[in-house]
């Protein structure tokens, strides 16, 4: 595999699997290009929440905008360059806020196997 770089323009946005919400995640690496990792890009419309149950390790690096996202634990609210870890396995709801978000992903497994 070749060294590439990336940018949002790069990403084919889809609707994530499973939700109405306008939330849209795409994908610029994953199994097609024989990496063991999923890395792309999400979009948020403003005041949007999704239900999700975290079948892989899923990190979010926030680009723009604001997120929360709530488990069993309590809330996190990251904003641009902020962090947030999803462990395999929790059970969370992603919420934008009035400005909506965009941000970086990286999923070990890739997420499209696991959801499938």
């Amino acid at each position: 595999m070749l060294v590439r770089k990336f940018a949002i323009t790069d990403a084919r946005f889809e609707r994530s699997p499973g939700q109405d919400a306008d939330v849209f995640a795409g994908n610029v690496i994953d199994q097609r290009d024989g990496a063991p990792i999923t890395i792309g890009y999400g979009r948020y419309a403003p005041d949007q929440s999704i239900d999700e149950a975290i079948a892989v390790d899923d990190v979010m690096i926030v680009l723009e905008g604001r997120l929360s996202v709530s488990s069993y634990a309590g809330t996190v609210t990251a904003g641009p360059g902020e962090i947030i870890h999803m462990p395999k396995g929790q059970s969370v709801t992603i919420r934008s806020h009035e400005q909506g978000a965009v941000t970086a992903y990286v999923t070990y497994p890739h997420w499209q196997e696991a959801s499938a």
